[in-house]
């Protein structure tokens, strides 16, 4: 892919430990599925419209994919796009911007 950056989308109390961690562990899924989610731009809608349909103030974090490096993989996932997925911790200096979704 030629992605250079992706996004996770984390709700207001991940962001806040992520924060005072300065390292992001993953979400619960993650955690269950061995890498944390993230998501191209042409895939957040999506994402949190399947996902987090249910919540309000969220936080999505764009993260530098090049940053990362070769913890990236491409993956297939929903319909057999293939989805950025990193399989190491999210650390602060990765984020490179922000915005809430309330």
């Amino acid at each position: 892919m030629t992605a250079t950056t992706a996004f996770k989308i984390l709700t207001q109390q991940q962001w806040a430990d992520f924060e005072r961690e300065r390292v992001f562990h993953g979400a619960p899924i993650d955690v269950a599925d061995g890498y944390i989610h993230l998501s191209t731009a042409e895939q957040v809608e999506t994402t949190l419209a399947r996902h987090f349909a249910d919540q309000a103030s969220l936080m999505i974090a764009e993260v530098d994919l090049i940053l990362l490096g070769d913890a990236i993989r491409w993956e297939a996932a929903r319909g057999g796009d293939l989805f950025p997925h990193l399989y190491a911790e999210l650390p602060m200096t990765a984020v490179i911007g922000l915005q809430k979704r309330d």
